[in-house]
């Protein structure tokens, strides 16, 4: 272990009930006598171990073949933001990898700040979440720009002012120690602690950035990885960003592809014209929001969230036609669900703190630093790359929060595949709008892992609708059997 942190490894865990977490409906699932939970301490600051801590909150599934059980799997489902309790808690109490749990305990974990971990990285009041969502930036004047430009700057001073405000900490040293290279170092003291002598790990979208970090720093402590829907980790913030919109392109002309062939389509029969045809129908709301029924409005920034989240698997399409049709008829509030579910909202109007977290994590990992004099040139090839979305004003200069950052990122650096890796498996689907698959073949040559592709149009593949890469990558996580080279999931 590490020197300096042999109290935090050698530490305990005390396993209890996860029932306190069902907070909702939609969390009964914790309640499941299945599940265990339990808290893991990690130092703030891995530079100085004595000082405040983090605490981690864990959940797991134990083996259901003890006699056949070969150690846990840690699991993160992306964001970055996303619950790694939440994540395994569903996937572990509703079956989904039954085949996996049988031999594995199913673990997860959220990453400092996030979920159900203490502090939490947490910018915005509920209230105050609700506002920000009917503001949509404008830049046809340079007063517009220079507005946009002030919310941003209050995002990221409301980020320091409530991270940590109810346990006494300093919410802009805590964000300065929120990047992935600490998440890695945290989850290498977890694997540790729940007594697995190397690394089992299934990441997902932003999860592949945890394990490629903890490739990177821990290469011999590596068991079996599984990433799926990467991220480059040499890839420029600039057209990382621009290949992601216009994955969500790609993803929309293949929606409107599928709609165009349904008996009805709410954005016509021809999809060259779909997206015209969606713009029409949501550029309105720029001028005049929807008022709904619940007292909020439908934003033009919420009709493209709602159906940027649609993006992400095609079971949502016919989900998100049923929305479009609705608000062609000034109904907005189904469309206003689908926004709801992206950016965390309860129907109690509280919002989880993912996409606080996603925006603090990037900024201090550096990926979404735009240098200032590109700023301009970003959002001109955004524009272009997913017009879908485009809100049809000049593409001029709104910075993002990270530009008024309270702590200093990470410096980008370049990764080689580190020495001593054995070889791991990243799975990249063909028309993934988050993650394009192109990123995915050059984490795997990085890392000269192997690559298992998945032909279609959803965001991941292992655990979600690919059985093909179910059973490739269940295999491969039990008996480290890797698929062969060039192998492709229909």
């Amino acid at each position: 272990m590490p020197a300096g942190l042999e109290e935090f490894y050698s530490q305990e865990l005390d396993w209890g009930s996860c029932a306190k977490l069902a907070t909702s409906d939609d969390l009964k699932f914790y309640r499941s006598a299945s599940l265990q939970c339990a808290d893991l301490t990690v130092p703030l600051s891995y530079d100085d171990p004595t000082g405040a801590t983090v605490t981690l909150k864990v959940l797991r599934k134990p083996a259901t073949e003890t006699a056949q059980r070969i150690g846990s799997v840690i699991t993160n489902p992306g964001g970055p933001g996303g619950s790694g309790v939440e994540n395994a808690g569903v996937i572990g109490a509703y079956g989904v990898a039954a085949d996996l749990n049988k031999k594995f305990d199913l673990v997860g974990f959220d990453p400092r700040g996030v979920g159900s971990s203490v502090p939490e990285i947490r910018c915005q009041t509920d209230a105050e979440r609700d506002a920000a969502r009917e503001f949509v930036a404008r830049t046809r004047t340079q007063a517009e720009v220079d507005q946009a430009n002030a919310v941003s700057k209050q995002f990221a001073l409301g980020c320091a002012t409530l991270t940590g405000a109810e346990q006494g900490v300093n919410g802009a040293e805590f964000l300065a120690n929120v990047g992935t290279a600490n998440v890695a170092k945290d989850l290498d003291m977890l694997r540790a602690v729940l007594g697995d002598e190397r690394l089992t790990y299934i990441g997902w979208s932003y999860g592949t950035a945890i394990g490629t970090a903890y490739a990177e720093q821990f290469p011999d402590n590596v068991r079996a990885m599984i990433l799926d829907g990467a991220i480059d980790p040499n890839a420029d913030p600039v057209a990382e960003n621009v290949a992601q919109t216009a994955g969500f392109q790609q993803a929309f002309d293949d929606y409107s592809q599928w709609c165009s062939d349904q008996e009805s389509c709410p954005l016509g029969t021809d999809p060259a014209k779909a997206t015209a045809n969606f713009q029409t129908l949501v550029r309105p709301l720029l001028d005049k929001p929807l008022p709904l029924a619940d007292g909020r409005v439908l934003s033009f920034g919420d009709a493209v969230t709602g159906t940027n989240e649609a993006m992400y698997a095609a079971s949502q399409w016919e989900s998100l036609s049923s929305a479009l049709t609705d608000l062609a008829n000034g109904n907005g509030a189904a469309l206003m669900g689908i926004a709801d579910s992206y950016d965390g909202r309860d129907d109690k109007g509280h919002y989880s703190n993912l996409l606080d977290a996603f925006v603090a994590i990037g900024c201090i990992d550096g990926s979404r630093t735009v240098p200032a004099d590109q700023v301009d040139e970003l959002a001109t090839k955004l524009a272009e790359a997913a017009p879908y979305q485009a809100t049809g004003d000049p593409p001029r200069g709104v910075l993002d929060p990270c530009a008024f950052w309270p702590a200093t990122p990470a410096e980008a650096g370049s990764l080689t595949q580190p020495s001593g890796l054995p070889r791991v498996l990243v799975i990249s689907t063909t028309h993934d709008p988050a993650t394009p698959y192109e990123a995915g073949v050059k984490l795997a040559e990085t890392l000269g892992a192997a690559l298992l592709t998945v032909d279609g149009t959803n965001h991941t593949a292992y655990l979600g609708g690919s059985k093909c890469a179910n059973t490739i990558g269940t295999t491969y996580l039990t008996t480290l059997d890797l698929p062969a080279d060039d192998t492709t999931c229909q």
